[in-house]
């Protein structure tokens, strides 16, 4: 019996103890983002214990500290939360499909092209073209048009990049040289729209970019919710054509995977999750390349464990740029310029590493 033969006991407790230390990783996680939700609960203004927080949350009401509790702070937990999960799975899923390790939402030119048609919608769409007028303020009468042209946008640049893998032959940095140059080209296209908007639509448009957590209601939130929910459970029900995949192009088509409908399939539903993210929040760049990077360099490239984890670790560091933002200066930074800032130098030690490497 092979249940006798020692190799196989060995092969599958070593199985078992490789399944056992990513389960942990993963579990270590969750309690390291539930601790910083908590942590981040009580700060502010208004002081709070716990037992009143978790009495105005079970029981909210009319009160001022209820209205703290769930209008600002959870709000915006969650929201960090949401945003986070969804960008670092999105980018898990991109790095996994191009075996590109560089690949995110952010490098491949996703969220300029998104924040584009977003800033189309609120130039065009907020109740007549703004260029010119001398509203006080800039009303979104179609929130609906802002998420379409998010997507539309953020679809084009997908196509671009799918076009580059499957008509030449693209190593890994030329990929990501593209996504800059989508990236770039997107970026003039907000200039433009910048430029020829008025004073207040301009500021709505320059704001939006920014990439803040406070903008999103909870309304938006049920959406980001709902949205992530759908493309999580696709995500996972793919995990073993992933992991076939990023074992080679050959590999997987020997193993019975349709590679190119894989790859498109994956790379869509990220633009989707990603123009959802971007429209409510503006642009928060490299959390689709940090999350993934970190929890792959720990646990390895299994995607039953990278996409839940890339899912945490954005979150955390989402909040964690929240909370850096909001707490750690005498003015309340976006997290966007947070997460820019952090995610800057690991990129460019992601290219020397890889440099290196070859």
């Amino acid at each position: 019996m092979m249940k006798d033969n020692p190799n196989y006991t060995s092969t599958s407790d070593g199985y078992i103890q490789y399944s056992r230390r990513k389960a942990l990783f993963i579990i270590g996680l969750l309690l390291l983002l539930i601790s910083l939700s908590l942590f981040t609960i009580r700060l502010g203004a208004v002081g709070l214990g716990y037992w009143d927080i978790i009495g105005y949350i079970l029981h909210p009401d009319d009160s001022w500290n209820s209205t703290v509790v769930w209008d600002i702070r959870l709000r915006l937990i969650v929201g960090s939360i949401l945003a986070g999960s969804a960008l670092g799975v999105a980018g898990c899923v991109m790095q996994s499909t191009l075996r590109n390790p560089l690949a995110s939402p952010f490098t491949l030119g996703l969220s300029n092209a998104s924040a584009f048609g977003a800033s189309l919608a609120i130039l065009f769409f907020s109740g007549g073209l703004i260029i010119g007028q001398s509203d006080a303020y800039v009303s979104i009468s179609s929130p609906a048009m802002v998420i379409l042209l998010a997507f539309i946008f953020a679809l084009l640049a997908t196509g671009v990049v799918i076009l580059l893998v499957k008509v030449t032959e693209c190593t890994p940095e030329t990929i990501v040289l593209a996504g800059l140059a989508i990236s770039s080209i997107f970026s003039a296209g907000l200039a433009f729209l910048q430029y020829i908007a008025n004073d207040v639509a301009l500021s709505a448009i320059v704001y939006w970019q920014f990439g803040n957590i406070s903008k999103v209601s909870w309304g938006n939130l049920q959406l980001i919710f709902c949205v992530l929910l759908i493309i999580s459970v696709y995500f996972f029900y793919k995990r073993w054509d992933y992991n076939a995949i990023d074992a080679g192009e050959e590999v997987a088509t020997g193993l019975g995977v349709n590679v190119k409908s894989t790859r498109i399939g994956g790379l869509v539903a990220s633009a989707l999750i990603t123009a959802i993210v971007v429209s409510f929040v503006g642009i928060i760049g490299f959390i689709g390349l940090i999350g993934p990077h970190i929890v792959k360099r720990i646990i390895g490239n299994d995607s039953r464990y990278t996409l839940i984890g890339s899912m945490i670790v954005g979150s955390i560091v989402l909040l964690l740029a929240h909370l850096i933002g909001s707490y750690a200066f005498s003015t309340v930074i976006p997290v966007g310029i947070i997460t820019s800032a952090i995610g800057g130098p690991l990129f460019i030690y992601i290219l020397v590493r890889g440099r290196r490497r070859t």
